[in-house]
């Protein structure tokens, strides 16, 4: 894992990290990293649809009736054991 280390951090700042970290019941640096994912995360490129356009999306060239249906097998009898 890679380490930064962040230099003239305002102490207001470092007091309300520290307030947010212990209300969400994690360290400092915990917050700062789920801060940093969720800012960074924020900024990719998004494609613009929810789950289901994207499943909708990526079947679209497979239809029902093409799929193969397996064969049917009679279903598994488990014998009862009295206690």
């Amino acid at each position: 894992m890679a380490s930064i280390t962040i230099r003239n951090l305002d102490e207001q700042l470092k007091t309300q990290l520290r307030v947010l970290a212990a209300s969400h019941g994690c360290s400092m640096e915990q917050e700062a990293r789920d801060i940093l994912r969720r800012a960074v995360q924020s900024m990719e490129p998004s494609t613009g649809l929810d789950f289901a356009q994207k499943i909708h999306q990526r079947f679209a060239g497979v239809y029902v009736d093409t799929l193969p249906v397996p064969a049917r097998r009679p279903a598994r009898v488990t014998a009862v054991t009295p206690d």
